[in-house]
């Protein structure tokens, strides 16, 4: 919602600019498309090897642990 008013903002103050950023954002956004899914990528396999780290941990504390 800020990132609009910000735009609003700008639209006001300088509408070419403001125009260009809307014909932009969209090949902005599909650049960094890739970017966000090995974030995604890489976030899971840390997950999953910190879960595999402290497996032993969970299993020796016994069925009551959460």
């Amino acid at each position: 919602m800020s990132a609009f008013f910000l735009w609003c903002l700008l639209l006001i103050f300088c509408w070419p600019i403001a125009l260009l950023a809307l014909i932009a954002y969209p090949f902005v956004w599909l650049i960094l498309l890739p970017f966000r899914i090995l974030g995604i990528a890489v976030h899971g396999v840390l997950a999953f090897l910190r879960a595999l780290f402290f497996l032993p941990v969970r299993i020796l504390r016994g069925p009551h642990a959460i």
